[in-house]
């Protein structure tokens, strides 16, 4: 089977991001997108977190922002290999550039093969961005921001996204099936 190099730009064409602030949806709308059939991969942040609690690992957000942000890369740097097995597009809970945005967003430099990871593994030119909603955000105990957090953390990867050269479009509140029909149309799968 194959697999994607960092310089497939044309796999890169069929990697469509969803990123935003934590509580915006993102992880309701891309089951909505698997059950339409298409390809998706899992949130590197709760993944990681997860597993990190079950084995009693450090490498979480609130223990060691760093070991996390490096777990993060290394997490999609594998799905993003994985995605290239896959036909289609391919829809992403987050990638690359939301590493540099979560450090950023901490306050901890950008090391520099984070920066040459988001530089170079790309995806689609047009990312979507959900914003955080208030009527839908809720924490639980992979998620422990609060709303102005998550607020912070939806403008943090608007402007990391456009530092590397990426068009941000903004997904409106609605039902799941709207949303899920709205990112389609722009993505043109529904041409």
């Amino acid at each position: 089977m194959p697999t994607t190099s960092v310089a497939d730009t044309s796999a890169s064409s069929r990697f469509i991001v969803l990123t935003g602030g934590p509580g915006a949806g993102k992880t309701t709308l891309l089951e909505a997108l698997a059950g339409a059939g298409y390809a998706c991969s899992e949130e590197a942040g709760r993944g990681i977190i997860r597993d990190q609690v079950a084995i009693g690992g450090n490498a979480l957000p609130w223990c060691d922002a760093t070991a996390f942000a490096e777990a993060m890369l290394a997490w999609e740097m594998r799905s993003y290999h994985l995605a290239g097995r896959q036909p289609g597009l391919v829809f992403f809970d987050r990638g690359m550039p939301d590493v540099a945005g979560y450090l950023r967003l901490s306050g901890l430099p950008v090391p520099a093969h984070v920066e040459r990871a988001a530089r170079i593994f790309r995806y689609r030119p047009q990312v979507f961005l959900l914003p955080p909603w208030r009527e839908i955000f809720t924490q639980d105990a992979e998620r422990r921001q609060s709303y102005e957090e998550a607020v912070r953390t939806c403008e943090a990867m608007r402007a990391t996204y456009a530092a590397y050269g990426y068009q941000l479009v903004e997904v409106p509140p609605g039902s799941v099936a709207r949303r899920a029909a709205f990112v389609l149309e722009q993505a043109g799968a529904l041409s």
